[in-house]
């Protein structure tokens, strides 16, 4: 059994059935096709992302169990509460897109290579200037310490990467994003796979079938986002 094989020049921007995914890499569905807007929007919208290394094809992916986070349920610990309070950090959204993912295309530790290619990032530049991809930011001193990036799309925003230079800057980021989200009136966050760091603010798996449920309600509604449009066509 193989996955599906998008031809690299198909315009019809068409997935296989998300049940079709391997249990085996989990969520392994498809091969090939390429990084356009459209396709990206389309793939999203059907719970499926994009995941792969700088050696590899373009690879889609719909695990299943997946990790979410409904804004209502986050969860901030008393020690990343004192550093809200303290005021160590200042936050803002969509004002360095390219620094943001530039960071979080870096290599962590012990890792000699990063799944965020340039391809992507550049297909990632392209979303954020149509107005689909975002990113909010934690600065110190005037440097940029922490932030996270990702896909909006009705009231559902798809979660892609962060990283953090300095301690709690990534988790402040997270809280500014699903607060301010919130405020917009997104429903859900996409954290696409399970970890420590995201379950301890709150996140939680569900099933794939329950996710895609999701999406087929939220991805089709309007949010309020006259705010995030007003500031970014001033900027």
């Amino acid at each position: 059994m193989y996955p599906a094989i998008i031809p690299p020049h198909d315009k019809s921007y068409r997935f296989p059935n998300v049940e079709q995914a391997f249990q085996e890499p989990n969520g392994l569905l498809a091969i090939g096709g390429d990084l356009a807007p459209e396709r990206i929007l389309s793939a999203y919208r059907q719970g499926i992302f994009p995941w792969f290394s700088h050696d590899q094809p373009i690879l889609w992916w719909s695990p299943d169990p997946r990790m979410i986070l409904l804004p209502e349920r986050l969860r901030i610990s008393r020690s990343l509460k004192k550093t809200i309070r303290k005021n160590l950090f200042s936050v803002t959204y969509d004002q360095a897109f390219a620094q943001v993912i530039y960071h979080c295309a870096q290599p962590r530790a012990k890792q000699a290579e990063t799944w965020i290619t340039n391809e992507m990032m550049q297909a990632y530049a392209t979303l954020h200037k149509l107005g689909h991809a975002h990113s909010f930011e934690t600065w110190q001193n005037n440097e940029l310490v922490g932030g996270l990036y990702g896909i909006g799309i009705g009231k559902v925003f798809f979660g892609e990467s962060m990283f953090s230079y300095a301690t709690d800057a990534s988790k402040v980021a997270f809280v500014h994003a699903v607060n301010t989200l919130q405020q917009w009136g997104y429903e859900l966050i996409d954290c696409q796979v399970a970890s420590e760091h995201l379950e301890s603010l709150g996140a939680f798996n569900i099933s794939r079938q329950e996710f895609i449920r999701y999406l087929q309600h939220l991805t089709g509604q309007t949010t309020d986002t006259n705010a995030w449009l007003a500031k970014t066509e001033t900027d």
